[in-house]
């Protein structure tokens, strides 16, 4: 490269950008945040210096200019699209809320595996992969005893809501407290993929990091995306 005069100062973050030197975590945020305009001005004038400061008998070549433009180019690309990803974002998790926000006071089956009883009749489900000619389900107390068993025969892909009166295989109450929701289905003897779901109400939806979340009654906070069914 053609020798620059060091009393022309460039910007240290615009360098490590057109030689593909990552700069440091601390400088990252600054770089991201300048302005487009002011990085072009920044590559004006470092150009300009190489050119005015360019050895006579080995002068820059057109590939050597068209590369760095290149470069400048691709990194004002990379900025507009950071901007742009994050502005769509931004919107995508604001109307992602304002849609959970409909379904406040509605019911849910969403992803769980423990199921609460309290003395009256409780509903949950599960959600199948794919069809399947065989499907169990056992609920399990604490003790790792299966309490009853729902022979559900075949049943096609989706959401199955199912409900449990508290009476065991025994015939006999069980008592109130918590029970594990355990599913095996098979298809032509191979396993399908099958999911337990649990049944609350939702109270009220959070904005968080990770986009639009629900607060379910019984539930605690439940992601969007592991709702399969609103009643």
């Amino acid at each position: 490269m053609s020798t620059v005069n060091t009393n022309n100062a460039v910007n240290a973050n615009l360098m490590a950008a057109m030689n593909g030197v990552p700069a440091a975590s601390s400088s990252s945020a600054t770089a991201s945040g300048s302005s487009v305009s002011a990085m072009q001005s920044q590559f004006m004038n470092l150009l300009v210096t190489q050119l005015k400061n360019q050895d006579p008998l080995n002068p820059m070549n057109n590939t050597q200019i068209t590369s760095q433009l290149a470069q400048l180019s691709t990194v004002q690309g990379v900025q507009q699209l950071n901007s742009t990803l994050t502005s769509l974002m931004n919107s995508y998790q604001s109307a992602q809320t304002l849609q959970a926000s409909g379904m406040i006071g509605h019911n849910v089956l969403a992803n769980g595996s423990t199921l609460a009883y309290s003395g009256s009749a409780t509903n949950f489900g599960v959600n199948l992969a794919s069809a399947a000619d065989k499907v169990t389900v056992n609920l399990v107390n604490a003790a790792g005893q299966t309490v009853d068993t729902f022979n559900l025969g075949a049943q096609p892909a989706g959401v199955i809501p199912l409900q449990w009166n508290g009476t065991g295989s025994n015939g006999q109450p069980a008592p109130n407290g918590n029970y594990t929701i355990q599913v095996n289905a098979s298809s032509s003897g191979q396993t399908v993929n099958a999911q337990p779901l649990v049944y609350g109400q939702v109270a009220s939806v959070l904005n968080g990091a990770n986009g639009a979340q629900l607060e379910v009654n019984g539930l605690g906070t439940v992601s969007l995306s592991s709702v399969a069914q609103v009643f």
